[in-house]
């Protein structure tokens, strides 16, 4: 990732707004005095300035004058109210960023008046710098545009671009989602240590580095997950008991229909 140039202007400073700022701040892509925030509520402006040293805002057409990318990090539910600030005020060389969830592109562009638009889904991961995030843009976005949002976006975790915004949609059901369906396997996991006997600390870190390990392994590996399950489950033994009981329960359908609701829900939100 290269080092960003210009200001960059964040609409909202809440947690994803401050995890996009923290890490690009910790891994030298921006410098405080480049960043601006826009955010109403003064406690977190006292706190984003002292902590990274950044400019804050209260007025969100004062605070995007002489951006190069403005990073709409707002909750959806206050989007009319910033698209009327933004309207008109928007430098037209600036990309915009978007990192609200359903919030689609003909949404930003015909509230804004502005055609340089990258829509993305992150996911909660981000604050802690592991976060993944899909991503697309309208045909006004350039090659340099691009590798721009790709770098603000990979400074949170992974980034995946995508040539259509439908596919965002999916990206929320499984990515944008996930992380909420790998939390309640964690949960039942730390309690069945719990029901065997383990105090919860122990099952929870137990639990917490057999997943991490887990994943590490098929990250190193590059093995599909099934050589790694047969791996492990001898015949006869206790893997094997154990995975018995979750395909008779249907654990593998019911997690597949999950994400598939969960993208279904996405594209009602969206109006699609």
């Amino acid at each position: 990732m290269s080092e960003l140039e210009g200001k960059v202007t964040f609409i909202g400073g809440g947690a994803m707004g401050e995890a996009i700022i923290g890490s690009l701040l910790g891994k030298g892509l921006l410098k405080p005095a480049q960043i601006c925030v826009s955010e109403p509520v003064p406690a977190r402006r006292d706190q984003l300035h002292s902590t990274y040293g950044v400019t804050t805002e209260t007025d969100n057409a004062r605070a995007v004058q002489g951006a190069s990318v403005v990073v709409l990090a707002v909750k959806p539910q206050v989007l009319e109210a910033v698209l009327s600030d933004l309207s008109s005020n928007l430098p037209p060389p600036a990309l915009v960023l978007s990192i609200m969830a359903g919030v689609q592109i003909a949404t930003l562009r015909d509230g804004l008046g502005h055609e340089k638009i990258v829509r993305s889904m992150p996911n909660t991961p981000a604050q802690v710098g592991q976060g993944m995030t899909v991503w697309t843009d309208t045909a006004s976005v350039s090659d340099t545009d691009r590798a721009c949002a790709q770098t603000v976006l990979e400074a949170m975790g992974e980034a995946i671009y995508v040539a259509d915004e439908h596919y965002l949609d999916m990206a929320t059901g499984l990515s944008g989602s996930g992380p909420g369906f790998v939390y309640l396997l964690l949960e039942a996991l730390i309690d069945a240590g719990v029901h065997i006997g383990f105090s919860r600390e122990q099952a929870q870190q137990m639990v917490l580095q057999t997943v991490a390990g887990s994943v590490e392994l098929m990250r190193q590996g590059g093995l599909h997950p099934a050589d790694l399950r047969n791996r492990v489950t001898s015949p006869a033994g206790t893997t094997a008991a154990g995975t018995l009981v979750l395909e008779r329960a249907a654990v593998r359908a019911a997690l597949i229909e999950a994400v598939d609701a969960a993208y279904r829900r996405s594209r009602e939100l969206g109006g699609g």
